[in-house]
């Protein structure tokens, strides 16, 4: 077998402060190298913008409510993937890969993630990450067998502190700490320009400079192991920034990140703007791989390997889908997007809650900073501060127009045939997808078809009406919808 070695570096809550997306103000150099070596990705998206669902979906190419993996797998949490889904480490063990994980893992259970070496830690200490995986190359290579290894840097999530982001601990003395003051930082627009938002960036930017010093140490040692040339290598982060309007959201803020391949023997230096989602990863993997029909029917993702220098934007990758249903165990908040070139479509399922709340978001000086301002209405970036925790059922933006997803467009008449189009192409997504929420009556219409095949008339309307309670005489919701196709 061809040597067709994977490395995935999966970054912990980045998003697109990096040098080579544009950031003149913070240090990436390993990254920005990376890029001009390889190919940067400007929409690439994940499904969800939680931290072990994101992952899920990279390493099952299935989205959240088709895995199972919900929310968060630690702790009291305890959201996990099905015992029947396959995964990344299982496939390619299947086929005869060393399969190996490094730090983050943040997935369960361990059963349907065997990785035949398992150094799951929470240390920042990238050296000694980079040292564990120059070990793992060497072994493989006395092995004479390909490999996959996957690296979950910690940073840059925040640490238990109210403010920090790692910043703090004894690292090894290679780790260089790459200071900035409030004042360098570039406040991204999703969120206020405050003194105490500036100081987070700033530890936040300390925290991005580490991990990219941990990818260059990693690179360093695939070099030095003489197998770079053999070795696809695929940088991701999970999800956005953890600041408010951000993760936890499938606003562009939250599941609009960084991606960048470097392929042996593709272009370099290429810039590519087809819309990418995270259930292509996946299949992208295996196609590199060789593995046998690396785009199961199982799975709605499909390899992009083909289109990895491609530098115009091409028709047939111009829209993807997201679901999201948790973060942590209390965060229920089910929603689904679509997302093309020019508008984004949400379908917030349980609207009538309040957004909730990420623990560590709302223990953050941002978030006090914020409400306790002074300014009148409150403000969250551009976002009025009650249109962040009430939603309506459905929100539509003109991407082009309004990039930050401030002016909904949903109950426009200009719009009307626009907001039609993406909610059928939403639902017939959801039905192919076997999506339990998709809704009719508040039920879900996935658990209730065997009742809807025998004669169940469910009202067409997404939440029950209190009101008309009746489902008679109603305008019912099709009994022939086609689920998984």
């Amino acid at each position: 077998m061809a040597k067709r070695n994977i490395l995935l570096m999966i970054a912990d809550d980045l998003g697109k402060q990096l040098g080579c997306y544009g950031n003149t103000n913070i240090q990436t150099p390993h990254l920005d190298k990376l890029a001009a070596e390889g190919t940067r990705f400007d929409q690439a998206y994940t499904s969800t913008a939680s931290c072990s669902a994101s992952r899920s979906v990279i390493y099952t190419g299935l989205h959240t409510h088709q895995n199972g993996q919900y929310g968060l797998h630690n702790g009291r949490h305890h959201f996990t993937t099905y015992d029947h889904v396959e995964t990344a480490p299982a496939l390619f063990s299947k086929h005869g890969y060393s399969t190996g994980l490094i730090g983050k893992v943040h997935v369960g259970p361990s059963s349907v993630y065997p990785w035949d070496m398992r150094a799951e830690s929470d240390s920042r200490d990238v050296a000694c990450v980079a040292d564990q995986a120059a070990a793992f190359f060497q072994n493989s290579k006395s092995k004479e067998q390909p490999f996959f290894l996957t690296i979950g840097f910690i940073d840059p999530h925040r640490d238990l502190t109210r403010s920090g982001f790692g910043n703090d601990g004894k690292y090894d003395s290679r780790v260089k700490t790459i200071d900035y003051s409030p004042e360098d930082v570039v406040v991204p627009p999703f969120v206020n320009d405050l003194p105490k938002v500036r100081y987070e960036f700033a530890e936040y930017y300390k925290s991005i400079s580490r991990l990219d010093q941990g990818v260059g140490m990693v690179l360093e040692g695939l070099e030095k192991s003489g197998l770079s040339d053999d070795t696809l290598v695929l940088f991701v982060s999970d999800n956005g920034p953890p600041f408010i309007n951000s993760k936890t959201t499938l606003y562009d803020a939250g599941v609009c990140l960084p991606m960048i391949m470097k392929c042996p023997g593709s272009t370099a230096g290429a810039v590519n703007p087809n819309m990418i989602s995270y259930v292509d990863i996946l299949p992208t993997l295996l196609d590199w791989a060789q593995y046998p029909n690396p785009e199961n029917p199982t799975r709605l993702g499909r390899s992009f390997l083909s289109i990895l220098p491609e530098q115009t934007q091409l028709d047939t990758w111009s829209q993807v889908f997201g679901s999201h249903t948790f973060h942590e165990i209390t965060n229920y908040w089910p929603t689904r997007f679509m997302r093309n070139r020019r508008f984004k479509y949400h379908r917030n399922i349980a609207w009538r809650l309040d957004f909730p709340f990420a623990a560590d978001i709302y223990g953050s000086l941002t978030w006090e900073e914020i409400r306790n301002s002074e300014s009148s209405p409150k403000m969250i970036g551009p976002r009025l501060l009650k249109d962040y925790f009430f939603r309506p059922v459905e929100e539509l933006y003109d991407i082009q127009a309004d990039p930050d997803e401030v002016h909904n467009l949903a109950k426009d008449s200009e719009y009307s045939q626009v907001l039609e189009e993406m909610r059928a192409a939403m639902e017939k997504w959801q039905g192919r997808s076997e999506d339990a929420w998709l809704y009719r009556d508040g039920v879900s219409m996935l658990l209730v078809k065997h009742h809807v095949n025998a004669g169940l008339e469910v009202p067409d309307r997404w939440d029950f009406d209190a009101a008309t309670p009746e489902n008679k005489n109603q305008p019912k919701f099709a009994a022939n919808f086609a689920w998984g196709q």
